[in-house]
């Protein structure tokens, strides 16, 4: 006795061509399973750093100084343009003077912002990034204020009543404000200063 034959058993022999093309399809374009096509999910990168913020060639080192002026609600722009004037992003620079590190802080200095140890360079920045964040507030914002009593004193700003006619200081407030190209640095909570100073961002990824 014969049984017919199943006309849709026919097509069986064509199986392993039709998944050859559907394999074929699937990677050369994406599609199936695409990324594209997931839900999106928003996360904050904690290692973020904005594009138009000076690089020292260091990754680790630009981390701490972004940072360190996080915490201080201070431009981050700025810490490198003063770190760049006062060592050229050299940890063991050292001043005839005595100032030592990165930001070039005198021992007493250091001691005052928490950091008995200035070769270590993040214990350096965070006191220099301190300093810093107490002098643009002791002086409302004034940028050359700042980097005045940075490099001369608090004390002799107050006496001139403005930017000490000391041809060091003078020469060095001129480079740092180039540099920076600011002359008032709001004075901000952390939190303000973020979004005032563009420090954060937010990216969009499939899950």
């Amino acid at each position: 006795m014969k049984f017919p034959r199943l006309p849709h058993l026919r097509t069986v022999k064509f199986a392993p061509v039709a998944i050859f093309f559907l394999f074929l399809f699937t990677n050369f374009t994406g599609f199936y399973l695409s990324p594209a096509l997931a839900p999106a999910r928003t996360i904050t990168r904690d290692d973020f750093i904005p594009l138009d913020i000076p690089q020292s060639g260091d990754c680790d080192l630009d981390l701490i100084i972004f940072r360190e002026a996080e915490r201080r609600g201070v431009d981050p722009r700025l810490v490198h343009a003063v770190i760049r004037q006062e060592s050229r992003y050299d940890p063991k620079a050292l001043s005839h003077a005595g100032a030592k590190g990165l930001m070039q802080l005198m021992p007493a200095t250091g001691k005052q912002f928490d950091c008995t140890d200035l070769s270590d360079q993040a214990c350096n920045v965070k006191a220099g990034t301190k300093y810093l964040a107490w002098l643009l507030k002791r002086f409302n914002g004034d940028v050359k204020l700042a980097l005045a009593g940075y490099n001369a004193g608090a004390g002799a700003v107050d006496k001139y009543q403005g930017v000490p006619p000391y041809p060091e200081t003078e020469n060095y407030v001129k480079k740092i404000i180039a540099n920076y190209g600011k002359t008032y640095h709001p004075v901000l909570p952390p939190e303000d200063a973020k979004i005032a100073f563009g420090l954060t961002t937010t990216t969009v990824l499939a899950e």
